[in-house]
């Protein structure tokens, strides 16, 4: 895969994600950790316009590395929300289990993604 192309490639999944926080913003409060403070909606209002954000950065090549350097600090920040949602849906149906967990280890192929872009 090309250079620009993986950048476009993470500069649209990190779009996409932000949108989402948008125009569905329930999943993810309910993922918010319960030790930040404030409303849940805030925060995920918040990642979504850092999504935006940092899409934008990938996007452009002057600063696409600044902007997959935070891509990837974006990726392992969010981490506490999945592992909440890994806790919060341990009881849940097995598929639910599935989603919930499989999200765990993904974080780690987003980073070396966005390092990877970086470079």
């Amino acid at each position: 895969m090309t250079v620009k192309r993986d950048a476009l490639g993470l500069a649209g999944f990190l779009a996409a994600m932000g949108t989402l926080h948008f125009l569905v913003p329930g999943p993810f409060d309910a993922i918010v950790p319960r030790a930040l403070p404030g409303s849940p909606r805030t925060w995920t209002y918040l990642s979504g316009a850092a999504e935006l954000t940092v899409a934008a950065a990938v996007a452009h090549p002057r600063t696409r590395r600044a902007g997959a350097l935070a891509a990837a600090g974006l990726f392992a920040a969010v981490f506490p929300a999945n592992v909440k949602m890994a806790v919060d849906w341990r009881h849940a149906s097995p598929a639910r289990r599935a989603v919930a967990y499989g999200r765990l280890p993904l974080q780690v192929p987003l980073v070396l993604w966005a390092r990877r872009v970086a470079r």
